[in-house]
Parts: structure tokens; sequence; C-alpha cells
């Protein structure tokens, strides 16, 4: 229950940066397309068996520093532009 509870927590927060970001990043499709594959992939994984060695956590870990790297990629592009 409690793992439940952080997961939700943790789209909620998801969600809010996101709406963020989008708010800046009209204009750079691809970058938000990827950022919302990422967030959907973060979720499939979040939802799979948890027994794969370690490597779902691991796959989860560097999901959310991709998702982490294209939001810095697309504020830094919007410093640039202003």
């Amino acid at each position: 229950m409690i793992a439940r509870k952080v997961v939700v927590m943790l789209l909620v927060v998801g969600l809010m940066i996101g709406g963020a970001v989008a708010s800046y990043a009209m204009d750079q499709p691809h970058m938000m397309a990827a950022l919302e594959h990422l967030r959907v992939a973060k979720t499939e994984l979040e939802r799979a068996e948890h027994d794969k060695g370690g490597h779902r956590v691991k796959a989860i870990e560097i999901i959310n520093h991709a998702i982490e790297q294209v939001q810095k990629g697309i504020e830094a592009d919007e410093r640039e532009r202003y």
C-alpha cells in the first residue's frame, strides 16, 4: 500500500513538473514527445512484475535521469532564446 502511494505521489509530481515544462516548450515537439515516451516507459516499468534481478529498478533510475536531462535541455533552450 505504501509503494502504491509513493508511485502515485511520483506521478503527480511528474505531471506538475511536466505541466511547467510544457508551458515553456510548446515549440519543442520532439523534446516534448521524448519526455512523454519516457514517462510512459517509466509507468510501464513500475507496473511490471518486481522480480527482474534488479534490472527493472535500474531501468527506472535511468529513465528518471533521462527525464531530468530532457527537462533540463528544454529549459536550457528556452533560456537561450530569451
